[in-house]
Order: structure tokens, then sequence, then C-alpha cells
């Protein structure tokens, strides 16, 4: 099968279930280092909820990335302009950013906006949005490539996914793979990134979870210290202090949805 992200042919990687059910071939690239499902079938199923049940850790995760985009922002864009968090769920990113002080808004086709109504966005062409944010998405494309749709919107685009590790996890050695719920089927390495980067002309920098398209040069050093010290605040303390719940829960709610 030809790679989805280079066109140079793809090898059978590993097979298994998924949903607890589907037979599933995933395909490895060795010139783009990208892992992808060959023929994701069982997608209409798996997006029956469009947030499974599983993702726990959504609410720790905006309000993370909330702190480290806004820094982000304010020292290497233009603070003042319109920003846009595609596929924004239930609107926490928008809402959390709003609240910081960026024009920001919300769109989402599959999800209500509970909690930035008001602030939606209608995808027009030629209008100007600064910088683009799009958080646990790009595991979610059928076609890598749709990056191009979002290259339309803005020249800079701020995304989260977890990338694959150098040698790649047996089928049931990594969560990402999110064979439960069935709706991850692109996992991209820091190689993937950059040849997605390289071909759309852009600079790519990634940092502390977060991965950056931008025509923009960006000192690196400067970037992951600015970075750390969003990071850094009283919250990781108690956090570390109480023992957070994200884990434990997400395995909970895996096996409500999958007793068997």
């Amino acid at each position: 099968m030809k790679c989805k992200v280079c066109g140079k042919e793809a090898e059978v990687k590993f097979t298994t279930k998924v949903l607890h059910k589907y037979d599933a071939e995933y395909y490895f690239c060795g010139n783009c280092k990208f892992l992808f499902a060959g023929n994701p079938f069982w997608l209409e199923e798996s997006y029956r909820r469009p947030i499974n049940l599983a993702d726990t850790g959504l609410l720790s995760r905006n309000l993370y990335f909330a702190r480290l985009v806004s820094v982000l922002i304010y020292f290497f864009f233009d603070k003042k302009g319109k920003f846009l968090d595609y596929a924004g769920g239930y609107g926490v990113f928008t809402r959390l950013m709003r609240d910081n002080g960026f024009d920001y808004y919300w769109n989402d086709p599959y999800c209500t906006n509970l909690l930035a109504a008001g602030f939606e966005y209608e995808i027009k062409p030629g209008d100007k949005i600064e910088l683009l944010t799009a958080f646990e998405l790009f595991e979610h494309f059928t076609d890598p490539l749709e990056t191009n749709k979002l290259l339309e919107i803005s020249r800079n685009i701020v995304f989260s996914t977890l990338l694959l590790p150098e040698q790649i996890p047996e089928p049931d050695k990594w969560w990402y793979y999110g064979f439960d719920h069935g709706q991850h089927i692109s996992f991209y390495s820091k190689e993937t990134l950059q040849f997605i980067a390289r071909k759309n002309n852009l600079n790519f920098y990634s940092a502390l979870g977060l991965h950056i398209f931008t025509e923009k040069r960006i000192n690196r050093i400067k970037l992951y210290i600015l970075l750390v010290a969003a990071v850094l605040d009283l919250n990781r303390i108690v956090k570390k202090i109480m023992g957070s719940k994200t884990e434990t829960d997400n395995v909970l709610m895996s096996r409500r949805e999958n007793p068997n």
C-alpha cells in the first residue's frame, strides 16, 4: 500500500483487533516514518459518540495547552489577531483563551459548543486567521494531507498529537493506539511532521507536547524556555501531591465501555 503522506511503499507492521471485533492492518512507511490503518471501515461505528468516554484528560489537556499557547501567541505571533480552535469540541479551549484576552473562535461540525457559545466561526475563503489550533485531531485523519485544508485557513498551525516512539510499540503496549474506540488511525513521527512541513514550505517546531507549522522563524531555545515558564505553576505541585485521577479514570471508563 502507498503511504498516505509521502506516496512511498508502506508495509504491514501488524494486525490487531479494533473495537474488540474487527481485524485491522496497520501499515508503516520507512521513508517518512508514518504508521496508519490501511482501511478504517469501522469509523462510522467509532464516531457514534464524537468524544469517547475514555478521554478523561480533556479538561486537564485544555488547561495545559491554554497556558502554553497564550505564551506562544504573546511572544511570537500577532496577539491582536483573530484565532480559531478547529475541531474545538465543547468550546473549553476557546473559552479559556478568550478569558486570557485573545480574540479566539470555535469551529466543530460534530460537537455542540457548550462553553464558548456566541463565538462560533464560519470558515470563509479569504478571512485572515493569525493562528489555528487543532488539538488531538491529526491522529483522526483518514488522509493526513487534510492538513492542507487547515493551511487554507491559516499558515500558522499549533497542534497536539502524541509522537510515534522510535521503536514502534506492539499493539498491546501503547495506550495511544486507542483500539478500544477505534478513532485513532494515523500516527506520526517527528520525521513525518517534518516531511509535511517541508512539502508546504513551512518551518516545524516541537516542544512540551506542542507541534507548530508556521511561516515564521522561531528561536528554538527561546521557545522552549518560554513554554517551560508557562508550565511551571502551583497547579503542577498540587496535582503531584494529590495524584491525578486522569489515568485511573481512563482505565475505568474503558472497562465500562468494553466489559469483555
